[in-house]
């Protein structure tokens, strides 16, 4: 062998190298089109929550918020009435007010029970309000919810008949589970229940009325 034949040759080292540049970028290539392929496959087998894209907590506590307000309102409507709501025999704002928060399928319930309410009014003058302490949701997902609600209802009747000098009676505390769905992008109170056994002030009743018929009988010299 000859001393020039010894010496590799620069264009046959060239050619090598370039070789070995295109595998590498050919492999480096399908690896970058197969990473691609398995983020697209993630992200469309990617579990999706009930109220949008899994880990979306804005959009969740939004929902949450809105079941809150939602369930705390009903629970405001239906246990306020009085005699400032008659109109004849009838309160077709309290009713009015409190459809306007629940489904058809609960309206047409409260609708059966709200006459109770209206003659008590009626009758015996008893006028209710209702404050709501706290709200929390328990369960939620894309179009149902479960709400817990805690606070008070305080009844007033008048002394004696035709006095307009009234009584109170000292706050029942009340403490419910509302059931909701959302209808047509809306939550609305689907049912409700209490939570604190026989619930005399009504927080648990529909239309909200205490069982054994409402007020206490408005006689003279009534104390709360």
């Amino acid at each position: 062998m000859t001393e020039e034949s010894a010496v590799p040759d620069p264009t046959a080292r060239s050619t090598t190298s370039h070789s070995l540049r295109l595998v590498l970028l050919v492999v480096l290539s399908v690896l970058l089109l197969a990473s691609v392929a398995a983020v697209a496959y993630l992200a469309a087998t990617r579990p999706v929550s009930a109220l949008g894209i899994e880990g979306d907590q804005n959009a969740l506590q939004s929902e949450r918020e809105t079941v809150m307000a939602q369930s705390e309102q009903f629970m405001l409507r239906i246990n306020t009435y009085g005699p400032d709501l008659l109109d004849g025999d009838t309160m077709p704002k309290y009713r009015e007010l409190v459809e306007e928060v629940i489904t058809a399928k609960f309206a047409a319930d409260f609708e059966k029970n709200a006459p109770l309410a209206e003659a008590t009014v009626k009758q015996a003058g008893l006028a209710r309000t209702a404050e709501v302490f706290s709200t929390g949701v328990s369960a939620i997902d894309a179009d149902s919810a479960t709400a817990l609600v805690a606070g008070s209802i305080t009844q007033s009747y008048p002394k004696s008949p035709g006095s307009d000098e009234r009584v109170q009676t000292e706050p029942a505390p009340f403490r419910v589970q509302v059931t909701l769905v959302k209808v047509k992008g809306t939550w609305l109170i689907d049912d409700f229940k209490p939570l604190t056994g026989t619930d005399e002030a009504g927080g648990g009743a529909l239309p909200s009325v205490p069982p054994e018929s409402g007020a206490p009988a408005p006689t003279e010299g009534a104390s709360p």
